[in-house]
């Protein structure tokens, strides 16, 4: 089945600038069309129409930055008319193809499926040095001591620590899983910590010791700079809009930046960031659970839309989690970290959610 699915991927890859239909398709692999839209979406946990959709507007965003012509963008992936492709990029990535061309903003990467990578997807690559040069090169001030820079978890801190990649400035670790748990309105205060720690199903003394205090430097010191390192992945940037709302909340008057960049490899994508909406965001998702009144990046917004879908009981994960769940607990894992890549769930919620169904 996986050879079938690759190859169904291969063609619809082949073709993904042409307008075609699932009919073609289907004939090309000799099967109907509803076989091969179940199939598709019980081997990859995602419908084959949104697949193609989220793959031709990713793709799209590429020309886009390349200051291609809209309307020629448009008119290449299928679209009839500018309106229709810009309603469309709008509703998958919140801002219009415009706003897109002109802020260049990080949005979250929809590569090609590969059905038999077998577990590749999770060694991140070597080009950090080369990237990290490359910022060195564009931005100097920003690997100067009256900077701090804020990793997503305490893997990658201590590799950009022990190498000193960012040169002398400050590093620190945000060790959180925001997309989990109950949270509170006020950031880093002992109503947080508390709650929080709950969540988490771990002593108060250790989550302080694993979460507020490797910040200190954050709370204690001034710096002209704090950059945040964060995937794009769902898990990424709940943990970014909280660190984004503390900053906002703690009054927070230097330039921030935002290092984007996709778990499986390592093209940075530097945006400066204004503060502004971001406490407010914070509380309209992680903690009342509801949508952003206000605009933000295409990857956040991406990101907020995943978020509130898994909190439904029918969201996809578990949907995929019931049509497989023959599999063992580890098959599943792997299978799930290939198939869900914007999520960015670790294994310890993939558990608890295996658990649950099974």
């Amino acid at each position: 089945m996986n050879e079938q699915m690759q190859l169904m991927i291969d063609w619809i890859e082949a073709n993904i600038k042409s307008k075609f239909s699932l009919d073609e398709l289907s004939n090309y692999m000799g099967y109907s069309i509803y076989y091969c839209s179940f199939k598709f979406h019980q081997v990859t946990g995602i419908c084959i129409r949104r697949y193609i959709l989220l793959r031709r507007l990713y793709l799209s965003t590429e020309d886009l930055e390349n200051n291609k012509k809209i309307i020629d963008i448009a008119f290449e992936y299928g679209y009839s008319s500018h309106e229709a492709y810009s309603r469309a990029f709008k509703n998958v990535f919140g801002i219009t193809p415009k706003e897109h061309q002109v802020n260049k903003f990080p949005v979250q990467s929809v590569v090609k499926l590969n059905i038999n990578k077998n577990g590749e997807w999770n060694k991140m690559s070597i080009s950090k040095k080369f990237e990290v040069e490359k910022l060195r090169y564009d931005r100097s001030e920003l690997f100067d001591k009256n900077v701090l820079h804020i990793l997503n978890g305490q893997v990658m801190y201590e590799e950009f620590k022990n190498n000193r990649l960012m040169g002398e400035s400050d590093y620190a670790p945000f060790n959180e899983a925001m997309c989990v748990n109950a949270t509170t309105d006020q950031i880093f205060d002992q109503q947080f910590i508390h709650i929080r720690a709950a969540g988490h199903n771990e002593p108060v003394e250790g989550y302080t010791e694993k979460v507020i205090v490797p910040l200190v430097n954050l709370f204690n010191k001034e710096y002209k700079y704090i950059v945040l390192w964060f995937g794009e992945d769902m898990f990424c940037q709940m943990n970014l809009l909280t660190i984004l709302a503390y900053l906002e909340q703690s009054g927070y008057e230097g330039k921030v930046f935002l290092n984007s960049f996709r778990e499986d490899e390592f093209k940075v994508n530097q945006t400066e960031l204004k503060l502004g909406p971001y406490h407010s965001v914070y509380k309209e998702v992680l903690v009342n659970h509801t949508y952003a009144s206000h605009e933000v990046m295409p990857v956040l917004y991406q990101a907020i839309n995943i978020y509130l879908d898994m909190l439904n009981e029918d969201n996809a994960v578990i949907k995929y989690i019931n049509i497989n769940k023959d599999l063992s607990t580890k098959e599943m894992i792997n299978r799930l970290f290939e198939r869900f890549p914007t999520i960015g769930y670790g294994d310890l919620q993939y558990i608890e959610l295996i658990n649950k169904i099974r």
